[in-house]
């Protein structure tokens, strides 16, 4: 992101083309999506995983864990591909995950991931796509 913008930005009506209902919803209005719901939760092959929205990659397979929380987790981001900001909703501060490319939201990010980080990048499934390699 430059000076508040993102490298692609679209409408609100553009997004509600290129997305799902849902994705539209998680990415573009900071939804989240039910806890056990996304099948990149057993996605076990190695690739990397991409935007739903942009297509940039912000993660790889070999970052990835199971945290047990019921959402996709990964302990560090590509280098460059996300931004974070301070969630204050839902009567909690949390830290929020975006793509850097496009602004989407991500999910959230956790001091509680195991070692090397000690992070846990909390994932909606849907706002990612899994490209095997």
């Amino acid at each position: 992101m430059t000076d508040g913008k993102f490298a692609v930005e679209k409408s609100a009506t553009e997004w509600r083309s290129l997305l799902s209902a849902d994705q539209f919803r998680v990415l573009r209005e900071h939804g989240t999506e039910r806890a056990g719901t996304s099948p990149l939760n057993y996605e076990k092959r190695t690739g990397v995983y991409d935007c739903a929205a942009c297509g940039q990659p912000p993660f790889e397979s070999s970052t990835k864990y199971e945290s047990g929380s019921g959402w996709p987790s990964f302990f560090r981001p590509l280098p460059n591909a996300v931004e974070t900001t301070t969630d204050s909703s839902h009567g909690m501060t949390r830290v929020e995950v975006h793509c850097r490319n496009c602004g989407g939201h991500l999910g959230h990010v956790f001091s509680d991931g195991p070692q090397p980080t000690g992070q846990r990048y909390c994932m909606n499934g849907v706002s990612l796509k899994f490209e095997p390699k």
